[in-house]
């Protein structure tokens, strides 16, 4: 009996040891952002927090469900379905909706040209809510010492190209890369150097980060990597 209570412990240990290793920070984010939930239009990137240990960090990068495009992506469907209204209110010589009147409006070439613009803004505002719903450029920058590896994973469109997962040898890293332009399109990127390669950008394309999130991110990255920054 002395004997089976020795072992019990020591099977549970390594029962426990062996689910630490397999629920390492790495492989809770690939679950996440690697879920079947692609064709139900799940948000992956935004229910994902940062991860930073001494030998990982992963960083979460927003996809397309941001609130600007929501709100562009409204704006335009309310627009094009007000000069679909109308246009068609033109031809038919009777008002669709009691707040649009169009009897004023002759179908040739007024109403044509408003109908031309309400398909011209509805196949735009379809594109948004696609790609809203799709959440392409989602996904999370990770560095991990422990595999020696750099993985930069987005999601794109559906097809054959809908999960874009570059890996490259974090011992290639040669430099964090600061651009920040100002102007009328601002640009604030953080980009990671690789030997024998382009420049890998990390930070999410569309919508400028801050001066302070810039330098902070850069500066972290650095700091993990350690490499120089370049470009501040």
């Amino acid at each position: 009996m002395g004997g089976s209570a020795i072992v019990a412990p020591r099977r549970a240990t390594k029962a426990t040891q062996t689910m630490t290793r397999r629920t390492t920070p790495t492989t809770i984010t690939r679950a996440l952002f690697n879920s079947s939930n692609d064709s139900q239009g799940k948000d992956n990137s935004t229910t994902a927090t940062r991860v930073s240990t001494d030998a990982v960090m992963i960083d979460p990068v927003v996809g397309a469900k941001r609130f600007s495009n929501y709100f562009w992506a409204g704006v335009v469907t309310a627009g094009s379905t007000g000069f679909l209204l109308t246009g068609a209110s033109a031809y038919l010589h009777h008002n669709l909706v009691f707040f649009l009147d169009a009897s004023e409006i002759k179908f040739f070439p007024q109403g044509l040209v408003m109908s031309f613009y309400g398909v011209a803004g509805a196949l735009l505002s379809t594109y948004l809510w696609l790609t809203i719903t799709w959440d392409v450029g989602a996904g999370y920058n990770e560095f991990n010492k422990d595999e020696g590896i750099m993985r930069i994973f987005r999601y794109g469109f559906p097809g054959k190209n809908r999960r874009i997962n570059l890996v490259s040898d974090l011992a290639d890293v040669q430099a964090v890369r600061v651009e920040i332009s100002e102007g009328v399109n601002p640009r604030r990127v953080v980009y990671v150097r690789c030997k024998g390669k382009r420049d890998i950008p990390l930070t999410r394309i569309g919508q400028p980060l801050t001066l302070a999130e810039v330098e902070s991110r850069a500066a972290e990255l650095a700091k993990f990597l350690q490499v120089p920054i370049e470009g501040l």
